[in-house]
């Protein structure tokens, strides 16, 4: 049975004098008692010559590295001889039958302690022996009481892992398998031709409705556009971004408007509060917004002309001029000086006065230079005559060939062309029947009460949604 082990892999330790050598059995001689290794390494360096034989007195220790036959591991680790049949056997030593098999020659000699390192690989551990054992840690043989637990372990651990490792990865031939046009329309809904997966659920395939990530699976009612509607037609309509119809009003229903809301406790100085606040916001974005207002453009400070006349418009241009003025906009207010003025007009000079804004009462004060933006609040409602007013004249001509754009502030219904060529115009509440030319129209919102609308006969309803200034477009 000595070629049992040909083709094994062994480490053979001679000693201090002789070395260590490996290599693979190329023979072993039961007669002569000694093993050839082709292709052999001493000491870690290969051999010169193609085999090596050693005799069995000079082999300290021999240890399998690799075994190749099922039954060589078995002979080998039950411990019942050296190499097989052939007995290798140190020198001095009294022999023993390996098998039982022949005699040993040299009866001064013991069989070489044997280490198995690695098995080999022909069957699954599972179809083991009971005399089969498993390396072992540092080169101990199985054995002893705790054999029954070491079969088991090898029985889990020991199975060969190697077997599937040779083949590699096909990934063209994986990705081949992988319909990307079936996933990606059940993702879209749409079926591979690109129509769309539509029907009732449980319906005549039984599939499931799919919808859009853009698309209401709610039923909901028809959207009324007309939410606002007013006892009498002021003349024009106009409609919001998202289409609600917001009609326009007289000057003297607007009036009744704003005279309810202050009795119901919406004051004139709240609202000028409410007119500044909105008409600055629009301002600020008109000028550029976050792009313009940044700490790195210090330098480049937005200039704003705000031209008020003595009546209560001026008080809402300058409750605007304050707010551009606390928010690093350089302000030049322009109000020609009166020997008596509005209460409401002092109160939000007074106010005025504790920014860095400046205030002129000439026009020659004002910049020759085109300014960012004008701010027309010059007219007034009740009183048409101060269109007649020198100062008034100087100033809207000073606006005119400023070439700034202009934004009036609640202008109003003269039947007669804008003194001032305005480029946006900003109504309060509702707009009135503005004949503005070119101008566009914005509207903001003052705070008035749904109830207070309805004591004037308006139904209404908010035509802003998450906004306090919005555009409105001629219908």
């Amino acid at each position: 049975m000595a070629a049992d082990w040909l083709g094994s892999l062994v480490s053979i330790n001679c000693g201090p004098t002789l070395g260590m050598y490996q290599g693979e059995v190329s023979s072993v001689d039961q007669t002569s008692q000694t093993i050839s290794l082709r292709q052999p390494f001493h000491n870690g360096v290969r051999c010169p010559v193609p085999e090596v034989t050693f005799s069995a007195m000079d082999i300290k220790e021999l240890k399998f590295l690799d075994i190749q036959t099922q039954s060589g591991v078995s002979r080998a680790s039950a411990g019942q001889g050296v190499l097989s049949d052939p007995v290798v056997k140190s020198s001095g030593q009294s022999g023993q039958n390996s098998r039982g098999g022949y005699p040993a020659n040299n009866t001064h000699s013991t069989t070489a302690p044997i280490t198995i390192l690695r098995k080999g690989p022909p069957s699954s551990s599972s179809n083991r022996g009971p005399n089969q054992a498993t390396p072992k840690k540092n080169g101990v043989k199985n054995g002893g009481g705790g054999g029954q637990m070491r079969l088991r372990d090898d029985e889990c651990f020991g199975a060969d892992m190697d077997e599937g490792l040779d083949t590699d990865f096909d990934f063209e031939a994986n990705l081949a398998l992988f319909d990307k046009a079936a996933v990606f329309s059940q993702i879209d809904g749409t079926d591979c031709n690109g129509a769309r997966s539509r029907g009732t659920p449980g319906g005549e395939r039984g599939t499931p409705t799919r919808y859009r990530h853009d698309e209401n699976i709610l039923e909901v009612k028809p959207v009324v556009y007309r939410q606002i509607t007013v006892p009498q037609h002021g003349g024009k309509e106009y409609c919001t971004d998202s289409g609600l119809v917001v009609p326009s009003v007289s000057y003297e229903l607007h009036k009744c408007l704003l005279a309810s809301a202050e009795r119901h406790g919406l004051s004139l100085e709240r609202r000028l509060e409410m007119t500044g606040v909105c008409a600055s916001q629009m301002a600020l974005t008109l000028l550029g917004g976050p792009n313009r207002l940044t700490p790195k453009n210090n330098h480049q400070r937005p200039t704003v002309a705000l031209l008020c006349g003595p009546h209560v418009q001026g008080a809402q241009g300058i409750s605007c001029g304050r707010h551009l003025a606390n928010h690093e906009v350089e302000v030049i207010l322009f109000l020609p000086n009166f020997v008596k003025m509005q209460e409401s007009i002092t109160n939000e000079l007074a106010l005025y006065s504790k920014t860095s804004g400046k205030q002129v009462a000439s026009i020659k004060d004002l910049p020759v230079s085109p300014v960012d933006l004008v701010i027309n609040c010059l007219d007034c409602h009740e009183n048409g005559f101060l269109r007649d007013k020198t100062w008034y004249l100087a100033a809207a001509d000073w606006a005119n060939q400023n070439r700034a754009p202009v934004l009036s502030i609640d202008p109003p219904v003269s039947g007669k062309k804008q003194a001032v060529e305005a480029k946006w115009t900003l109504s309060l509440g509702l707009p009135l029947p503005l004949d503005g030319g070119e101008a566009r129209v914005y509207l903001c919102d003052i705070g008035v009460p749904k109830q207070v609308f309805q004591e004037v006969g308006i139904n209404y309803h908010s035509p802003f949604g998450c906004k306090f200034v919005i555009p409105l477009h001629s219908t």
